[in-house]
């Protein structure tokens, strides 16, 4: 016979299951992943943000990645996306430059010290990836 729970003994809940399941393993994941790569591309002066933002511009293959398209194409919102190319920029990886066309427009240009850092950086990320996934 189980004794009844008392206040200091939270009840345990089953795990949920169907899609609700499913979104909170993805979310565990993503979590898991994320922390792992963010811990590991520190030992190397750069953040998760920064760098994912470096090989979409490597990715691009482009000299000037428009800001408005970059920010279509990774994960970060606007704001998130700024500051992260704010810091590269800083750091001297990445340069911004007015689009003379458009005054509105602003490309984000991979520096060759970006593409440098990037090179480095990789074998660490794709390692993390390999271990976690």
């Amino acid at each position: 016979m189980s004794k009844p729970s008392t206040i200091d003994e939270p009840q345990r809940k089953a795990a949920p299951t169907g899609v609700l399941g499913e979104w909170r393993d993805l979310l565990e994941r993503h979590a898991v992943v994320s922390c792992a790569l963010e811990k590991a591309l520190a030992v190397h002066g750069i953040g998760l943000s920064e760098f994912e933002t470096l090989e979409r511009l490597v990715d691009a293959q482009c000299g000037n990645y428009r800001m408005s398209d970059l920010s279509g194409d990774i994960y970060l919102s606007q704001s998130a996306l700024s500051r992260a190319v704010a810091r590269l920029e800083r750091d001297g990886l990445v340069s911004r430059n007015m689009c003379a066309d458009d005054r509105r427009a602003v490309f984000v240009c991979l520096t060759d010290k970006g593409r440098e850092v990037y090179e480095t950086v990789l074998p660490t990320h794709r390692e993390v990836l390999d271990r976690c996934l």
